[in-house]
């Protein structure tokens, strides 16, 4: 079965990404990162792994509610905290938001979200020069693939450390890291309108989308091969066309190239030349 093959070896990818975490941050120079907890399941691993990898005390965790943000999500985060006993900071975003909000009382849902992303991202990177350290993702590989984040919101930081775990992969290793079960449960929300679901937003499952993805971009199937295995036509290629057009979200803005070595064509690394 597909689903079986997006299982991973929890340990191994534990392994990997606390080591990964360790050196991104050790490299800059620094020692702590800055994380902004929702209470969602994808934040909370990214603090779960964090902590393991640069002690607790070299987190912080923060918090930064909207007026109509639900009351479980900051009872989750608390949980986090606790659990992991990290530094923590509240910042409420709504006496920030509303007053860009009444200048465009038309303004849809979709562009207070990500009015309040960016707003957050600010909010983490203030933090990070106060706290002396890196801001710390929380976008899975399904998230980035699709497009289904704010860029210079969300998708605005230093690191992703689940970036390379699909949905259904992050929800494996946060079972076995023991995660609080309510995190690990609860219905994926962005927590930017009342009622707001991630998968009531996409019109599919994480479940569903993630074989999909996995059969396109990991065994590079082609479309006609991922309908053969069973997914309807249209669903199939929906998903690829949101692949597509969203490339743009998980690229650096792209240089013109006018010189021999261009920053993002010739010039990818650092290299050590002494």
């Amino acid at each position: 079965m597909i689903a079986e093959r997006l299982n991973i070896n929890t340990s191994i990818a534990r392994k990997m990404l606390t080591g990964f975490i360790k050196d991104e941050i050790v490299k800059t120079g620094m020692s702590r990162c800055v994380i902004g907890l929702s209470g969602g399941i994808d934040s909370a691993l990214s603090a779960y792994l964090s902590a393991e990898a640069l002690g607790a005390e070299n987190v912080l965790a923060v918090r930064m509610p909207y007026k109509t943000s639900s009351e479980d999500s900051l009872t989750d985060a608390d949980l986090v905290i606790d659990a992991l006993g990290l530094a923590s900071l509240t910042i409420p975003i709504t006496d920030m938001a509303d007053p860009l909000f009444a200048q465009f009382p038309d303004m849809s849902a979709g562009r207070k979200g990500n009015v309040m992303a960016r707003l957050r991202m600010t909010i983490l990177y203030d933090q990070s020069v106060a706290w002396g350290g890196l801001v710390m993702g929380t976008s899975n590989k399904t998230e980035l693939l699709l497009g289904y984040s704010t860029i210079y919101g969300d998708s605005g930081v230093a690191l992703q450390p689940i970036g390379d775990l699909y949905k259904t992969q992050v929800r494996q290793l946060s079972a076995a890291l023991d995660l609080p079960e309510s995190v690990r449960t609860k219905a994926p929300s962005a927590d930017l309108w009342v009622g707001q679901t991630d998968e009531g937003e996409l019109g599919f499952t994480y479940a569903e989308v993630d074989q999909v993805l996995y059969l396109i971009v990991d065994e590079r199937y082609t479309l006609d091969e991922v309908v053969a295995e069973g997914f309807a036509r249209p669903f199939v290629e929906g998903v690829w066309r949101r692949v597509k057009i969203n490339h743009y979200k998980r690229t650096m803005p792209n240089i013109a190239k006018v010189s021999r070595r261009t920053i993002g064509h010739d010039f990818l690394y650092l290299r050590d030349y002494t």
